[in-house]
């Protein structure tokens, strides 16, 4: 069933939201900042709310079905991106970003997220409209991504990302330093790059795993490919209000990857009896549609989604409560500007410290 909605309301989306974007790159960069929790709250609100307005509008110029399917991808999507933003803070961590920087990185990293998301939009809807039996291979591979989520942790990325920071930095110069918000700097006469290149190409193979993870998700829930773009933009509008918003306590909802682990199975799962219902591979059940298998319409799909999602928050915040000391933060904050800098008048001798003195101050020489 072929999405009525005109034509005009949908490449006037597509506008909407590409202005929406680059306004909040431009913000981002002019005014770097440490977003206040109330800015954060409002700027979330805004686009919780936007993202409302558009299902409603679906509603009326559509109909109720793909403005259900809108609400269930959107909501799927979402949920796949706090667990992306999860892997943003460790690695904003890692390399010790200055928060007052951090809001350029991240919308750099949340543009490249949405163009490996178009392109795989494209080959997701080609090899569908080519390929029936892809969904098979949609759902096996959502129900694999669900055991990972589940029982594995994010030491797999870290190591593809060292590997791939290793290399480039054994090729290219690369200060040890940041200069602000630069991407380039210049040292000793010549144009170098900062540590905001490696953070970059940091984020960029964060967005390609979970590209390949999120598209086939959000293609269980509609074949529309305009639903799914809108979906995985409006998931992604906010998201690094909400990185502010949240910090380190996306890492104290312990129970959080399961109830994602639990949406992608359960769309695995759909997947893998929306082929069987529409089977044409001559070695199950000779060719033929398997019409037994139970079928999951949007509004089911969208009630698993939340149930899920307000299970694993509420028992996370509730075992948050009952033994705060025992949470781990998996990203501890490092206040970069708050790092104390020798002042100026101090020499080399003066800053020079002890073995044991070094132990005691917990520095191990290097200041970024």
């Amino acid at each position: 069933m072929e999405l009525a909605l005109p034509v005009w309301f949908e490449i006037g989306s597509l506008v909407v939201l590409t202005l929406i974007i680059v306004f909040d790159l431009i913000i981002a960069y002019r005014r770097p900042h440490i977003p206040s929790v109330k800015e954060s709250s409002l700027w979330i609100g805004f686009y919780v709310t936007l993202a409302l307005v558009f299902a409603g509008l679906m509603f009326l110029l559509g109909d109720a079905e793909h403005g259900g399917q809108f609400i269930a991808g959107w909501l799927t999507e979402y949920s796949l991106s706090i667990d992306n933003l999860f892997v943003f803070i460790i690695i904003m961590a890692r390399f010790k970003v200055p928060k007052k920087y951090q809001q350029e990185v991240l919308m750099i990293g949340i543009i490249i997220a949405l163009v490996l998301r178009a392109i795989f939009i494209l080959i997701g809807a080609a090899l569908i409209e080519n390929l029936s039996w892809i969904f098979y291979i949609f759902g096996l591979f959502l129900l694999y991504t669900a055991w990972n989520q589940a029982f594995t942790s994010h030491d797999d990325e870290e190591e593809s990302e060292n590997r791939i920071i290793g290399f480039l930095r054994k090729r290219i110069h690369i200060t040890e330093e940041f200069d602000g918000g630069k991407l380039r700097t210049m040292v000793d006469g010549r144009k170098t790059f900062t540590p905001i290149l490696v953070v970059i190409l940091a984020l960029g193979t964060t967005d390609l795993v979970f590209a390949i993870d999120s598209i086939p998700a959000i293609f269980g829930i509609t074949q529309s490919p305009f639903i799914v773009f809108a979906a995985n933009v409006f998931a992604l509008m906010g998201l690094r209000q909400l990185y502010f918003l949240l910090g380190d306590l996306i890492d104290r909802l312990v129970y959080l990857k399961y109830g994602i682990a639990f949406i992608l199975a359960f769309i695995g799962v759909k997947l893998v009896f929306h082929a069987l219902h529409e089977n044409e591979v001559f070695f199950i059940n000779g060719g033929n549609p398997v019409e037994w298998i139970p079928v999951f319409n949007t509004w089911m799909s969208l009630g698993v989604i939340v149930a899920a999602m307000a299970v694993a928050t509420i028992a996370s915040l509730v075992k948050l409560h009952r033994s705060p000391l025992e949470m781990p933060i998996g990203a501890p904050r490092y206040e970069h500007d708050d790092v104390v800098e020798p002042a100026a008048h101090e020499t080399d001798a003066d800053t020079t410290l002890a073995a044991g003195d070094a132990d005691a101050e917990g520095r191990d020489g290097t200041r970024q």
